[in-house]
Order: structure tokens, then sequence, then C-alpha cells
């Protein structure tokens, strides 16, 4: 934990000494936005991707630092539960075939890993599907200061058991208690960061939140929780809920969740880091030494530490992010709305359709945001998780269209358009829109292989919990095979 924690403070003198903090540090973003030079180079695209481990019998393995340890490889690192590592790619230009290099550092991280963990493999999935409820108590989380402590916080923010009640389209449901946010970490996701400069951030928000659903539809992977068949992508509906510090009653005061799709667009990333201010209270209040006005009038570039842990202890899926990079500073979108998986070359194919299709939303000469209202994209998201390739979305000039027919017909030349706008190749385009158009074409992503193997075995008699298994043993050989989940096939 920080120093100030350390140093006599009590709990309220703390809390107050840092929401003055952090509304000073506000303002001083307010001020750099008007004044502050920051880095706005060629687009620069990074990514953060969220593994899990498991043991030879495909149950969560609890060995993420012997499994670190084995790694010894800085980019990987702990991440919530003991069954999470964490993988982040250094941010790169786009131009070119940047995106291949992606996806073969990134197989190729993956795979030296992987040679190293024993009887340990590693999974790319939004929600592991051999994971019971037995497997998230406080044991499972990483005994790290930050965890445990960000585990305290919500739960005695929220002052009772967390609920998780999800109920899927097939009538199967989970509604249980937890006193422990370590459901939380069951949600495994791919993060793709873009740096954008500060008169562009609002529209590549809003761009990345009018297709926050589309992104799901098309590369939904988590169907499974607690061996109940629920969403298309849970992982959505249980983030929200396993960080939700509100009891019942602020609920239905209105109170906004810690987990949150918006309730607006924006006209800069001020809008949402006031936002964060102005409705969420400290979770993790540690203050640091910095004096981010002195800093700011001696001409560096504060670090504006307070501001930056208050935004990351509120859970939207496009993140706004401030950072500074040898003494310069910067802004970036952090899309949260993919799950992990299935295989390198979806996720990169996933990332591709996502770079390129804000860039061409914001080079359009009326902005989509224009004309569609916030709440159909909200609609659209959650429609898009819940449903999956079976989901219809609303987009402007086409009313409710089926996920296929909107990829295929529009959006895909869209995204297209875009990676050339950013001096992305044919080839590569070629490549990875490619993967897009056979998954729409072939309406298998990784939730609907997942939902047919085990329908598959089940049919032939297994039970839930030996089709999950076994299904999960099929899915790690076809990831690490490499192949796209739209050429995967059904046990015989």
């Amino acid at each position: 934990m920080g120093q100030e924690i350390t140093a006599g403070l009590n709990a309220r003198e703390l809390r107050q000494r840092y929401r003055e903090k952090v509304r000073q540090c506000l303002d001083v973003l307010e001020r750099m936005l008007s004044h502050r030079d920051f880095e706005t180079s060629a687009p620069m695209a990074g990514l953060e991707v969220e593994m899990n481990l498991v043991d030879a019998d495909q149950r969560p393995s609890m060995t993420n630092d012997v499994v670190l340890e084995a790694i010894d490889d800085p980019v990987f690192q702990t991440e919530l539960a003991r069954f999470n590592i964490e993988l982040n790619l250094e941010p790169q230009p786009l131009a070119g075939d940047r995106l291949h290099v992606l996806e073969e550092t990134l197989r190729k991280h993956v795979g030296a890993a992987r040679q190293k963990t024993g009887d340990t493999d590693i999974v790319l999935v939004g929600i592991l599907p051999t994971l019971l409820k037995e497997h998230l108590d406080r044991d499972s989380l990483t005994p790290s200061p930050r965890y445990l402590a960000l585990d305290e916080a919500i739960m005695e923010a929220r002052g009772e058991d967390l609920i998780l009640d999800i109920e899927g389209r097939s009538g199967e449901r989970i509604a249980t208690f937890v006193d422990t946010i370590a459901p939380e970490s069951a949600c495994t996701s791919v993060q793709c960061h873009l740096q954008v400069a500060p008169r562009d951030f609002a529209a590549f928000w809003n761009a990345a939140q009018a297709i926050a659903g589309v992104q799901l539809a098309v590369g939904a992977n988590s169907p499974y929780l607690f061996g109940q068949q629920l969403w298309a992508e849970t992982r959505i509906q249980l983030f929200h809920q396993a960080t939700d510090t509100r009891p019942i009653e602020l609920r239905n005061q209105g109170v906004r969740p810690r987990v949150w799709f918006g309730e607006r667009w924006v006209t800069s990333i001020f809008d949402l880091f006031e936002e964060n201010v102005r409705y969420f209270p400290a979770l993790l209040p540690e203050v640091s030494d910095e004096d981010p006005v002195q800093v700011l009038e001696t001409g560096e570039a504060p670090a504006l530490s307070e501001l930056k842990l208050h935004n990351g202890t509120v859970y939207r899926w496009n993140r706004p992010i401030y950072d500074t990079v040898d003494g310069r500073p910067h802004l970036r979108v952090e899309n949260r709305v993919l799950p992990a998986g299935p295989t390198v070359a979806d996720t990169i194919a996933n990332a591709a359709f996502y770079y390129g299709l804000v860039n061409a939303l914001v080079s359009e000469e009326r902005p989509l945001w224009s004309k569609m209202s916030f709440t159909a994209a909200k609609e659209n998201f959650f429609a898009g998780a819940r449903r999956g390739f079976n989901a219809n979305l609303y987009w402007p000039g086409r009313g409710d269209v089926p996920v296929d027919e909107l990829v295929l017909r529009h959006l895909l030349p869209l995204a297209d358009s875009g990676l050339e706008g950013w001096g992305v190749s044919a080839k590569v385009r070629d490549r990875y829109l490619g993967i897009i158009e056979e998954r729409c074409k072939a309406e298998r992503n990784g939730a609907s292989w997942q939902v047919a193997c085990v329908d598959r075995l089940q049919e032939r008699g297994a039970n839930r919990d030996e089709a999950l298994r076994r299904m999960l043993y099929r899915y790690i050989e076809l990831m690490h095979e490499g192949e796209p989940v739209h050429t995967w096939t059904l046990p015989r």
C-alpha cells in the first residue's frame, strides 16, 4: 500500500485528504487539456490478455506464483486470482503488417510459456467452463496487498454479501450469495488500447461505445458459469454483479454501479474523469507525495496518481486512460469489452475489427452517435452479451438487424476502410477481417462452439460436468493448434 497509509492518518482523515487530492488532480487535468501538449504520434495499439490456468483434469490450477516463476518472462504478471495470469504486449503503430507481428509475438510468448508450466496449461477463454463456486473463495485470491485491500474495500462498502443472479436463455440459472469479490476473477478479457490525441478522444470513445454490442455478439466466449449455460458472454453480467458495492436500497435509488456502461455520449475525456469523481467514492484511498500543481508549473507532466487510481476502481467497458511515458503525457481508450480467446488468431482478428471500425466511424462526416441514442447503444451491448449471434442489433438507417447481416453487409467494409486509413497492409486486413467474415458466415464463435460441443457430448450420455471437462480438453487442443474458431469441428 502507499506510504501515506502507514503515516498515522486515520481512515476518515485519509479519505478526506484523498478526495481533495483527486479533485486537485482533476483540476490539473483540465488545465493540461487546454494548454499542454500530449503525445500524438502515429496511432499506437497495445494489448493486455488475461488467461486461466488449469490442471491435468481441466480444473482451475491455483499456481500462478509457481507458473510465473517458471515462465520467467516480464511480459507475464499476476492477476486477481491464483488461477489467473496476464500478458502485456508493448504498444506499437498499427501501420503496415504490425498486427501480424502482434499475433506472432503473442503466439511466441504463450507457446514459450506453455513449455515451462509442466502439468499446468494456459487457456484463453472468457470464463473457464469447469469453474465452480467452491473455486472462488478468499483463498483463491492472489495474496497481493492491493488485491486483498480491494476485496476488503468492496465488501465493506457494500456492507453485506454479494448476490450473483444470472439466468440464461435456456432457463438455466445461478442464484447465490458470495462473501468475496473472487468471482470477478472468473472474467478474463482482452483489453485493446488505442492512443489518441485529446481533441479526438471523445469521438473514439463514443465510437467504441457504439460498437460494443457488435463486439460482444461476434466475439462471445463465456457461455458457462458454475456448470450452467447462461449468456453467450456471461462475463458481462458476472463482472457487474461481482463488484457491485450497492445494496438493494442504493440500487433502488438509482446509484450508479462501479461496472458501468455509462449514460451519455461525451464531448471530452474530462467528462468521464469528472463523472468518476462526482459519482464514485474512494475504494483505495492512497495519497502520493506529488503536488500536481507544482509539477505542472515547472513544465513537467504530473503523474496524477490519485486520479489514475480512482479511475482504476470504476470499471467502464471503455475506460479513459491518462498516463505518462518518458515525461510525456498521453491519452488512451482502453476497450475492455472482449473476452479472451478462443485462439491467438481470433484475438488479433477481434482487435483488428475493433481498431478498423472505430477509425472508420470517427472519420465519417456525420458521427454515428448523432444518429443513435445512447440508450440504443446500451441495449445493443446487453443484447450482444446475452444472445451472441442470435441477437438483433439496432443500427441507424437499418433498424433492428441480425448480427451476421449487419457485420457482413455494412461493418466489415467500414472496418477495412478504417484499417486502410491507418496504413494497415491489404494482406493483413484480408487475413484478420477474413476471420471475422468467416465467423459470421458460420455463426460460430467461442460461445456457440462450446455450447454445441457440450450438447453433442450430453446427447451421447455424458453428464454436464463431464461434458464441460471433455469440451475444455478439446478446446485447449484446438486453441494451441491455432486455427480460428470458425474452423473448429464437433466430436463425431
